[in-house]
């Protein structure tokens, strides 16, 4: 499984306010999208996201988002290698996506930029 890159994971209060900020940081414009009642934007290597608090307690839990060429492989080596898949793969607005908990405990979302047919 080729990592390709990692991505942070902040949830904000206020969006609009907060982009701003990460679109002068990073040099370019977000990406946004809405999932699960949730609004997201991606700017560079950060991923803010924003929406209910039940909601985003969840998405706390998630240490960051790590990018492979290939979520069906991460899925391969990460069962061989004793995490456990919590959720996925399923597709999302830009590829598609999983989360597993590694043997220590961490949770992470691996995703990829393929679209399913």
């Amino acid at each position: 499984m080729e990592i390709l890159g990692t991505t942070l994971r902040i949830c904000v209060d206020d969006l609009e306010a907060a982009v701003p900020f990460y679109e002068r940081l990073s040099g370019g414009p977000a990406m946004r999208f809405e999932r699960g009642g949730v609004q997201v934007a991606a700017v560079g290597c950060f991923l803010l996201m924003s929406g209910p608090e039940s909601e985003l307690e969840v998405l706390r839990k998630v240490a960051a988002t790590i990018a492979v060429e290939d979520v069906d492989e991460a899925n391969r080596v990460l069962t061989a290698s004793g995490a456990h898949v919590l959720a996925g793969p399923i597709p999302t607005p830009v590829g598609r996506n999983l989360i597993a908990v590694h043997p220590d405990g961490s949770v992470y979302e691996y995703a990829d930029r393929r679209t399913t047919a």
